[in-house]
């Protein structure tokens, strides 16, 4: 998720990178971020440029700065929602900066078009083994772990499309996706469903069956986007 900044807008670029991290929840909260050193190699920006994006992540409450030998920038953890009127006032304000059926819309297009390019291009030994290893990393997964690991399953999936555009596009899609399910609460039966969905998906790339694997994650979107529209009812 992290590559190299073009030249002119370092300090804006690196902070939209890392931003994107922090939304997508690859770093959990209260773990820690790269050292200062790799992030900055990572981005090829200087450590000076660094440190004033990690200021703004400061000063926003995106991160806080530890001292000492166990010391770093660590990810500002984000409590639960819970079921009740406060997640579901948060989750209305977030909609009304965004156009919920375009970003909707917009995430089906990109995904099922992902799922669709690796079943009919085929996926390498490596890939599949990525893969496999995504899949199984969401299984039994505990609630404060899941959406991070099912986020990165479908990151791993983009990835193995073959466009580094689209997955590009995916993600920062699906960082806007997030930011609206975090108002939600962890719901056992939903996960159970999305989980189902996944390892149908996984069987039908492994299996080369584009038609499969795109009716699939039609329906898996199609299920995200009633969890959202039926906590704004």
């Amino acid at each position: 998720m992290l590559r190299p900044v073009r030249g002119g807008n370092g300090f804006e670029e690196a902070l939209e990178q890392i931003l994107q991290v922090i939304r997508l929840g690859l770093v959990p909260g209260g773990e820690r971020l790269p050292s200062e050193r790799d992030l900055a190699g990572r981005l090829a920006i200087s450590r000076v440029t660094l440190r004033e994006v990690l200021k703004v992540l400061h000063e926003e409450g995106l991160v806080v700065s530890r001292r000492g030998r166990y010391g770093g920038t660590f990810v500002t953890p984000r409590p639960f929602a819970e079921v009740g009127g406060e997640g579901r006032e948060e989750l209305r304000r977030r909609v009304e900066g965004v156009d919920l059926e375009d970003v909707l819309r917009f995430r089906e297009v990109l995904e099922t078009g992902a799922v669709e390019l690796c079943a009919r291009h085929g996926l390498t030994a490596a890939g599949s083994a990525r893969l496999r290893a995504a899949l199984t990393a969401t299984h039994d997964a505990p609630l404060a772990d899941y959406r991070r690991l099912d986020t990165m399953l479908h990151l791993t999936v983009a990835e193995l499309s073959g466009s580094p555009s689209l997955a590009g596009q995916y993600a920062a899609v699906r960082a806007t996706v997030n930011d609206l399910l975090d108002c939600i609460p962890p719901l056992v039966r939903n996960l159970e469903h999305s989980q189902g969905q996944h390892t149908a998906l996984v069987a039908a790339l492994l299996d080369g069956d584009a038609a499969g694997a795109g009716a699939v994650m039609r329906e898996h979107c199609a299920g995200t986007a009633a969890l959202l529209r039926g906590f704004l009812a």
